[in-house]
């Protein structure tokens, strides 16, 4: 008997296949599709910052400045009472979905938002995603400041709830092993997401202006996620789990993924893509190669073809550039 099952952030999960946060989780007849198609766990598309200081500041003599253009599409394109609207749908799917529903915020900084996470926690999410979307464009901002307000973030919204914290992090860091390692070791997060997806620009070249580039990712988008993984998870706090997303399209990567050490994966441009039926296609994929394989559950390989700790990581990356890269003319 095979066993697809998992335990992500402290819940038991069917399977390993988390939605991520996105614009299919935004309702019950949609998060309910997905709970038929085999998800093993709901992540709400993401309420952003602004949204939530936005409805906190309306009414009151808020100093809190975010913006024209943020205040202009969040009045014109999200509209108000969103945070209402949020605790709301928790309350329904809690009610009439059996996986785990987990909110989403997207965030930047820890200004008041933080305060609102206790209400999700209150209307029954099982966890809480912060979607970090720090970049590195910020020049007035060194690495060091930039660190302190991750730790700064996370230590508040620990205080602030007693529900399981996943943080979704960047790419982009000076030193991200060491940081992803440390995030690990404070005990504020119960997960770490490889990596969220930022906006990519294009440019029309007859019409002068910039657009926007893939909006959803590719199957080839995997390899970095790919990586990380399997660098990070040999050394992050066993009590922490590891999630991979990005370019994961099909069950052989979602195989890879665990093979590398993450604990499930996250999927949505494969839905938008395939229909929500692909989740149910990737479950037997990655069946029956447990079944070829002799595995009888999940955890038997997890993290099997995660990077030996005892190597020397930088010498092996070196050696795999010269490898594969030195002998191309």
């Amino acid at each position: 008997m095979i066993d697809l099952s998992i335990n992500y952030l402290g819940l038991k999960l069917k399977n390993p296949i988390i939605i991520a946060s996105s614009g299919l989780s935004n309702s019950i007849e949609k998060i309910k599709k997905l709970e038929e198609n085999g998800a093993g766990a709901i992540v709400l598309k993401s309420l952003f910052e602004e949204q939530l200081i936005a409805e906190y500041s309306q009414g009151k003599n808020s100093t809190v400045n975010i913006g024209y253009n943020v205040e202009n599409y969040i009045s014109s394109h999200i509209g108000n009472n969103s945070i209402e609207k949020y605790i709301n749908l928790i309350k329904e799917a809690k009610a009439k979905i059996s996986i785990p529903i987990i909110a989403s915020i997207n965030c930047i900084d820890d200004k008041e938002w933080t305060n609102w996470a206790k209400k999700f926690e209150d209307a029954g999410a099982d966890a809480l995603e912060i979607n970090l979307s720090i970049l590195p464009s910020d020049e007035s901002k060194n690495a060091l400041e930039v660190e302190k307000m991750i730790f700064a973030i996370l230590k508040k919204i620990r205080q602030a709830v007693e529900i399981p914290i996943a943080l979704k992090m960047s790419l982009y860091s000076t030193t991200l092993a060491t940081m992803v390692k440390t995030i690990s070791l404070t005990h504020n997060v119960n997960g770490i997401v490889l990596f969220n997806r930022f906006y990519n620009p294009d440019i029309d070249i007859e019409n002068m202006k910039v657009t926007s580039s893939n909006v959803f990712s590719n199957s080839t988008d995997n390899g970095t996620t790919l990586r990380w993984l399997s660098i990070l998870s040999p050394i992050v706090d066993n009590n922490v789990d590891l999630i991979a997303t990005t370019g994961i399209h099909n069950g052989e990567t979602v195989v890879k993924q665990l093979l590398a050490g993450a604990t499930a994966v996250q999927i949505a441009s494969a839905i938008y893509i395939h229909g929500p039926e692909i989740i149910l296609v990737m479950l037997k994929v990655l069946e029956d190669w447990m079944i070829r394989h002799n595995f009888k559950s999940v955890s038997e390989f997890k993290g099997k073809l995660s990077f030996n700790p005892n190597n020397n990581t930088v010498a092996f990356e070196r050696i795999q550039f010269m490898k594969h890269f030195g002998g191309i003319e």
